[in-house]
């Protein structure tokens, strides 16, 4: 028999009493501090930045910051593109236009480093047809001053201009446009989810009154978070993608915690108890899980914060923030609320007239027993009792769904990204597919020190005697430094040119000279090396906080460990679907987007950080109702049946909201981000329908009683610090305990007139009225 903690559960903290004494106040303040969230995070996104996958220590980062500085005719970021119809760009008439729009270029504030065809002459930048060619040159400034340079110049250079036609492309470009319609789409999601949530909670609670409140949380939460990230702008760089996160945890998690901290508010009003005894209890009870559970995504969000890539710090700094704004709203704000509403949650319940019709239809039919959530008792005892078969049979089919994941293959992001009706894109591809050479594959050498003509000569030797070279040119002098520009055989960023990288870097030189290697292939392998440096630190935070916080919620060893276990397994879908879909191009006609044949090396990382963390958060949902009962009761297997009863609704119906949040920011029309919130959308799913319903209650049959297993040193740790969502009771000996049918020890009571009233919403997710 399991030993029992019979001290006093201590409360969630000060706030318990606050709120219960001064809800008025609470929601005050909090209206004061959401309405100047609003003030300060007015325009954040004006201020963020599209890029952010490069390392800023790697080498790739500092040759290229140093050919900007240097050389910036080396490292053009805004590309003109000429077309010239059927005249052709030698015409002269075409010739002394474009003449006049590098002259105007090279005068803009910003600007430097201009070059075009018709003033050096070289093939890489005319078209095969003669009908289009390149004047490049280099805007200035960090990411926001760079946008606001190119609107600034894009009414003056796009569009016709005599006998040309200019369009307007380059990484500058690509970036500015993608920020655009990520922001663009944000809005256009919010404008989906919110109603689509609101009618689905609606069905959820029945009540109107009650389906508003998470979504008050959530907007308190995207509100505040908001405001965090443009205090975070004034002193690092933030990655405009981090606005999707926000957006998505800001509604999932906050309509998860608000859904379980809801529930049990109704669930001890349905037992009689007055409002402010039925918020205390729910705090203690519901609100510490919540709190805990938020810590634990919080946690596994952080791990991304060990990565150089301001890409990933930025979702740490959203995902931290809005985690933890969601979780006081719901532990203050939705606690307040609750103690002003009281049996008023249950107003407005807009499925009254389909139950009363339900009732009528099915009176003197024998189907009375109507036991709130007795299907997934009855499929938790089905699990159960054929536990090896759900166990085998289910772990196998998500290891095949994540088979195609050994095929990635890892790339960099690129103008593809775009709608194809983007202006940007449409010019690198014309440059890309009409243009000699392989624009945007080369690769610049850059040399430091003072070398003899002689040194310069014997390297540009050995690097043209390197198997993957097609072209050398340069040296390129400036003082003391000078740079290579060395065209690869191969792809941009295929295997054959990272080989190339590694190679030039290994290439002997001079003592005096010092070599950096950059390009689109350079970045690729240093971002690659970067996140293959850190990720044993990322993993091993998310590992070490998932075994401690399950830890003190269970006392057991080996349930932390089943955790890690089967949450890992829970993304193996994503995962597969991810290349199956994204890299390999299958159902790219259906979504709208276009393959590259890789994935962008920070994603998958980013996506597995979330998609654990919201695991996670099921997880300890599950768990802390299965402890609750065993510690009560002491019978495993009825316990876990119970846990599956009480939370498996539950469960369902937030992952199902929080995946319509997901697959809303997964209609945007920049891959990645569809990528990100479609595959984190089927992870949730797979989690909640699969892992959580199937698996966890197979493999705790087939574990047994050795299931809450602990050392005495670690079960006297747990006495001390541990944490329990029940209140404690001794817990009865399995023997003492009725047989009653397969369906557990206590029999549950059928539903009086009072919680068919009360509680009518709870049925629909598998909650009875507490016994």
């Amino acid at each position: 028999m399991p030993e029992v903690n019979r001290s006093a559960p201590p409360t969630v903290g000060g706030w318990t009493r606050f709120v219960t004494a001064r809800p008025r106040l609470a929601l005050l303040a909090a209206l004061v501090i959401t309405a100047l969230a609003v003030f300060a995070g007015s325009g954040v996104a004006d201020r963020m930045g599209s890029g952010g996958w490069q390392a800023p220590d790697a080498e790739s980062t500092y040759a290229t910051e140093v050919l900007a500085r240097e050389f910036p005719a080396s490292q053009p970021n805004l590309l003109l593109l000429v077309d010239s119809g059927s005249a052709g760009v030698d015409d002269p008439a075409v010739a002394a236009e474009a003449a006049r729009l590098a002259e105007r270029l090279k005068a803009e504030p910003g600007i430097s480093g201009v070059g075009s065809y018709w003033e050096t002459a070289s093939p890489a930048l005319r078209s095969e047809d003669g009908q289009e060619a390149i004047i490049a040159a280099r805007i200035g400034g960090d990411e926001k001053t760079a946008g606001e340079t190119l609107d600034r110049l894009a009414p003056a250079f796009a569009g016709e201009r005599g006998p040309v036609t200019v369009s307007l492309g380059g990484p500058v470009a690509v970036q500015h446009e993608m920020q655009t319609i990520i922001q663009e789409d944000l809005l256009r999601a919010e404008l989906i989810a919110l109603p689509v949530t609101l009618v689905l909670l609606v069905m959820v609670f029945g009540s109107a009154v009650a389906a508003m409140l998470p979504l008050a949380v959530g907007i308190v939460a995207i509100l505040g978070t908001n405001a965090v990230l443009r205090g975070l702008t004034e002193f690092t760089d933030v990655s405009v993608f981090a606005m999707n996160l926000t957006t998505a945890l800001g509604l999932g998690l906050a309509i998860d915690y608000a859904l379980f901290i809801v529930r049990r508010f109704r669930e001890e009003l349905a037992t009689g108890a007055d409002t402010r005894t039925a918020v205390g209890t729910t705090l203690r009870t519901a609100g510490r899980t919540v709190l805990f559970s938020a810590l634990t995504v919080a946690v596994s969000l952080s791990a991304m914060l060990v990565f150089p890539q301001y890409f990933l710090r930025s979702f740490a700094y959203a995902g931290i923030a809005v985690v933890l704004l969601a979780a006081a709203a719901a532990l203050i704000l939705l606690p307040a609320a609750l103690v002003l509403l009281g049996p008023r949650i249950n107003s407005l319940d807009l499925r009254r007239l389909l139950r009363r019709r339900k009732k009528t239809a099915t009176a003197g039919a024998g189907s009375a027993d109507a036991s709130p959530g007795r299907g997934w008792a009855w499929l938790g005892a089905l699990v159960m009792r054929r536990a090896p078969v759900f166990a085998i049979v289910t772990t196998v089919g998500l290891l095949l769904l994540g088979l195609p994941f050994l095929g990635v293959k890892f790339g960099t992001a690129d103008d593809r990204q775009l709608p194809a009706s983007a202006e940007s894109r449409v010019v690198q591809e014309h440059i890309r597919d009409g243009f000699p050479g392989s624009p945007g594959g080369g690769l610049e050498v850059l040399v430091e020190g003072q070398g003899s003509r002689a040194d310069h000569a014997d390297l540009k030797a050995r690097i043209e005697q390197l198997p993957g070279v097609l072209r050398v040119e340069g040296p390129v002098a400036e003082g003391p430094a000078a740079y290579y520009s060395v065209l690869p055989k191969g792809e941009a960023v295929g295997e054959e040119t990272q080989q190339l990288v590694r190679d030039l870097r290994a290439v002997p030189s001079a003592s005096s000279l010092d070599i950096s290697v950059t390009g689109t292939a350079a970045v690729l392998v240093d971002s690659k090396d970067s996140i293959a440096d850190r990720l044993p630190w990322a993993l091993a935070i998310i590992v070490v906080a998932t075994l401690l916080v399950v830890f003190l919620l269970t006392g057991s060893v080996l349930i932390p460990l089943q955790a890690v276990v089967l949450n890992a397994l829970s993304l193996t879908a994503m995962f597969g679907a991810v290349v199956w879909v994204f890299q390999d191009g299958n159902l790219s006609g259906l979504l709208a987007f276009t393959s590259t044949g890789d994935i962008e090396t920070t994603l998958p990382v980013l996506m597995f950080c979330v998609a654990f963390g919201l695991s996670m958060d099921y997880g300890v949902f599950l768990i802390s109702r299965i402890k609750e009962e065993y510690d009560r009761t002491g019978d495993h297997e009825h316990s876990v049946t119970f846990g599956l009863r009480h939370t498996g609704g539950l469960i369902t119906a937030a992952a199902v909201i929080l995946a319509v949040v997901m697959v809303a920011i997964g209609t945007s029309r920049v891959t990645n981000t569809k990528m990100l919130g479609l595959g984190i959308a089927l992870a949730v799913l797979m989690d909640a329908m699969v892992v959580r319903s199937l698996l966890v209650p197979a493999v705790m049959k087939l574990m047994g009683r050795s299931t809450w297993w602990a050392p005495a040193p670690l079960r006297a740790f747990h006495r001390r610090f541990g944490l329990s969502e029940g209140e404690s009771s001794p817990a009865v000996a399995p023997a003492a305990l009725p047989d009653r049918g397969g369906r557990g020890s206590l029999e549950d009571p059928e539903p009086t007139a009072e919680t068919e009233e009360i509680s009518g919403a709870s049925r629909d997710l598998g909650e009875p009225a507490r016994r």
